[in-house]
């Protein structure tokens, strides 16, 4: 037995065809058709065909893949600004709202910051406008309350409208109050505090005649509403600047439209 195996061993050695540059001859070319017996195997009940009612467009939608997994690879500039900016307003906002629940770190001076935004609210300047309008007893008084009655009015339903629109929420989960309700001040984007506080400021500062020190006071009433609104977890920063820039809208749209003192006198007649 040894001695057979050395001789077959030695004949492989002689064997030309076991050589490097000769073993592509003893391989199948590439290319060649597989055995039939394989393609009984592909043939048989296991294998299915596509179905022939499957057209291309069919086929092409279930290569298209959905809006959701699909990635933006290049954003716009525009759009990478945008959400930087959203960024570090919800950011800072979150640092501001140090009165936004009882575990925050000026939490003792919660009740004092919600006073300070509701001196900004519709309900409290509706009632004391119509208050004042029906103790007054001057023409001029009667005309400057009646319209600064229809931009309180105008206020309350333009920033409930652009909330509605806009349905912004709060930087913290804080529910609205009873006066919020009443007044449809139910989300964060626009403040209506701050919008109102900006009108009003703005329709005092031009309609009544105030020294210095009143002016400024004014002014910084103004700013203590809207900050207080974001110290409370109420509004973003950019809720409140928005707040400003409509209410300085509304005083001049106010100012466009205003009113008479015989269309003033006609309405108060008419109530």
């Amino acid at each position: 037995m040894p001695a057979s195996q050395s001789r077959a061993r030695a004949r492989d050695r002689n064997n030309v065809l076991n050589r490097a540059e000769f073993l592509s001859l003893s391989q199948p070319p590439k290319g060649t058709p597989e055995p039939r017996s394989s393609a009984r195997k592909a043939s048989g009940p296991s294998a299915q065909p596509p179905p022939a009612s499957e057209g291309p467009r069919e086929r092409r939608q279930s290569q298209q893949l959905p809006e959701e997994d699909c990635m933006q690879l290049n954003p716009s500039f525009k759009g990478i600004a945008f959400n930087s900016l959203l960024a570090i307003d919800i950011c800072m906002s979150k640092r501001l709202g140090v009165c936004a629940g009882r575990a925050a770190s000026w939490a003792s001076a919660r009740s004092m910051v919600k006073l300070i935004g509701i001196t900004g609210h519709g309900v409290p300047w509706i009632g004391g406008t119509i208050l004042c309008l029906v103790k007054s007893s001057t023409l001029a008084g009667q005309e400057v309350l009646m319209n600064l009655l229809l931009a309180l009015l105008l206020d309350i339903m333009t920033v409930a409208g652009v909330q509605k629109l806009i349905k912004r929420r709060g930087p913290y989960e804080t529910s609205p109050s009873l006066l919020d309700y009443l007044t449809m001040d139910l989300y964060a984007f626009p403040a209506g505090h701050a919008s109102r506080a900006a009108m009003v400021s703005k329709f005092f500062l031009s309609h009544l005649v105030l020294a210095v020190p009143l002016r400024v006071l004014l002014v910084l009433w103004a700013l203590c509403v809207g900050l207080s609104r974001v110290m409370i977890g109420r509004h973003h920063i950019t809720d409140v600047l928005s707040g400003f820039a409509i209410g300085y809208l509304q005083f001049r749209l106010v100012e466009l439209v205003w009113m008479s003192s015989n269309t003033c006198q006609m309405l108060i007649s008419a109530w």
